[in-house]
């Protein structure tokens, strides 16, 4: 999905970026009882009237009836530019960094004739029990990044950026105070604790509710407790595929624009 280098200081690591995680989440279609139709899903205006996708542009709201109207060219005039490089800025100990920091974790597997930096980076985090922080683009959007050994690999988990963790002050209102716990109390409850405290084995926590739905789907669907959806022949048809389908046609196109050769820079003195 992605490809570039891993930087530190003068050592660059031809690396690929891969997906750490899967997701495991089942996705239903909503259908019309009565023949079993799939519903689509339409833009309206306030009036009631369908927008076609050439009539909608993006409005910040201001308040209830105030609106800044954002073009794409205003975007794409301050967007962050697509880079090859995640460039480590700082190396941090593990233990400093809060956990609601993390957000999405990839692999980053060495490219061909990588392998000895590649080795160098992972021992040498390893051996000092530290975490790599850098700053990054990928598909338009600039991301916090920490850099870390897990077992064999090294992994990039995407972070929050600080204001985006809600503060405990925040909601400190809503938090018991003047609370009173007895030693006896205190006592029991660490005692309950402890009988408790075993080594995290994360096999061993399964997704039960999962399992049983698809086991569900897939009774059903052997014993042909299955429907027929009718075709769609509405010579203008919106619905969420098509407004994802115009959605990466539009994210080609840009992709396009960017790739498209540039005048080169004159090379000052």
């Amino acid at each position: 999905m992605w490809k570039g280098l891993l930087s530190f200081g003068l050592v660059n690591v031809p690396v690929t970026m891969v997906k750490a995680t899967r997701s495991k989440t089942i996705s239903f279609n909503q259908l019309r009882k009565s023949d079993y139709s799939r519903i689509q899903y339409k833009k309206v205006a306030s009036d009631g009237a369908e927008v076609p996708a050439t009539e909608i542009c993006k409005g910040y709201k201001l308040s209830e009836d105030r609106y800044v109207v954002i073009s794409d060219a205003d975007l794409e005039a301050i967007s962050p530019k697509a880079s090859r490089i995640i460039e480590i800025s700082d190396f941090v100990k593990l233990e400093e960094i809060d956990t609601r920091f993390y957000d999405n974790s990839y692999y980053l597997v060495p490219d061909q004739g990588a392998s000895k930096a590649y080795a160098l980076l992972l021992r040498s985090m390893s051996e000092a029990n530290v975490v790599g922080i850098a700053k990054f683009v990928l598909r338009n959007k600039e991301y916090l990044a920490a850099i870390r050994p897990t077992d064999n690999v090294i992994t990039l988990s995407t972070m929050l950026f600080a204001d985006e963790i809600v503060q405990t002050k925040e909601i400190e209102n809503d938090l018991p105070s003047n609370v009173e716990l007895s030693d006896k109390e205190l006592k029991m409850a660490q005692t309950l604790i402890n009988s408790l405290i075993t080594k995290f084995e994360p096999e061993k926590y399964e997704n039960e509710y999962h399992k049983q739905v698809m086991a569900m789907i897939e009774n059903k669907a052997e014993n042909e407790m299955t429907v027929s959806t009718p075709v769609d022949t509405s010579p203008y048809f919106v619905d969420l595929m098509s407004a994802l389908e115009a959605s990466m046609a539009s994210i080609k196109k840009n992709e396009s624009k960017k790739k498209a050769p540039r005048k080169p820079k004159s090379k000052s003195a």
